[in-house]
């Protein structure tokens, strides 16, 4: 048997590294109970604000083989999207993993593809595919299959690569070898990520006030007014925030993703608030249509616009 799980997991492993992702790690398919003791706290305390659907599926969450019977392993995946390109100057803000095309769509199909290619490679197996879209604990997954650690800023991060990855979750009736978690936070005594936080989202027991993050006000919050609190924190963020990641310095590690679907769309990388603001809803649906951008909406990112516009007259003028 031990052969045959050999040969299953190098099987796995040269798999996803053909298909495109940058990392494979493998645990055992089992109840997560320190980490349904975290989530419970912290739906408790209310951090997850006006995002309820965290509070549904509780136990799918926390166990795998509620989500797939007879679940064996938990197969994580990491996909680069560090882009080559940035944003020009003075353009409104946008977190890079919005850059190119939905990487939902774009991991899903992949994550398919990665299925089929094992049954035909091993047997047909039972397995399903998740990209931050179901009640998965993606980055417990991979810490736990030794991909990473989670940093105080609450990303998995990977000591060769840094943070900008997505996480892909294969659970599978397939029995493989598993792979070792990483027994140190490297983090070490650094606060940068924590000193950098405009919204103080980041608190200093490693756990993330969702609620008060910039990413939180400018997808998930779907009211029409952002809280006037929070009037210029944003730093010209419109669409998500980067700013632990970039602050982080094992995020020099970084390089150029190669996956053709994550290329810039152009307007992301060009228009400027006024051209963003004159854009139409026929054209912003046409642009983005394959973006993740369409989860906000266009009057998402109009309210966005002019939070943002507000608070730069607000600071050129000197009123508060």
């Amino acid at each position: 048997m031990s052969q045959l799980f050999d040969r299953n997991t190098q099987i796995v492993k040269q798999t996803a590294q053909q298909l495109g992702f940058g990392y494979c790690g493998i645990a055992r398919a089992a109840y997560l109970e320190a980490d349904a003791r975290r989530l419970e706290a912290w739906l408790n305390k209310g951090m997850h604000g006006s995002m309820q659907y965290m509070e549904n599926y509780f136990e799918l969450r926390t166990d795998p083989r509620k989500l797939v019977p007879g679940a064996k392993s938990v197969i994580t995946l990491l996909k680069n999207y560090f882009p080559a390109q940035q944003q020009h100057p003075h353009t409104p803000k946008i977190a890079r993993y919005a850059y190119g095309k939905d990487y939902h769509e774009v991991i899903k199909q992949q994550l398919n593809d990665f299925l089929a290619e094992l049954s035909a490679k091993i047997g047909q197996i039972t397995g399903r595919g998740f990209v931050d879209s179901a009640p998965v604990l993606e980055r417990a997954w991979a810490q736990k299959s030794g991909l990473g650690w989670i940093g105080k800023n609450g990303n998995l991060i990977n000591p060769k690569a840094g943070s900008f990855y997505f996480i892909a979750t294969l659970i599978t009736d397939l029995e493989l070898n598993c792979d070792h978690p990483l027994t140190k936070d490297y983090c070490g005594t650094c606060t940068k990520c924590l000193d950098a936080c405009p919204t103080d989202a980041i608190l200093p027991d490693k756990t993330i006030n969702g609620s008060q993050c910039i990413s939180y006000f400018t997808i998930e919050l779907k009211d029409m007014l952002i809280p006037e609190e929070q009037k210029d924190k944003f730093n010209n963020w419109m669409f998500g925030c980067d700013i632990c990641q970039e602050v982080c310095p094992w995020n020099r590690f970084s390089q150029p993703h190669n996956e053709p679907a994550f290329t810039p769309i152009p307007e992301i990388l060009e228009l400027n608030t006024q051209e963003w603001i004159q854009l139409s809803e026929t054209a912003f649906n046409q642009i983005f249509k394959y973006s993740p951008l369409k989860r906000s909406k266009y009057k998402g990112i109009q309210r966005n616009l002019h939070f943002i516009q507000e608070r730069t007259i607000n600071s050129k003028t000197g009123m508060t």
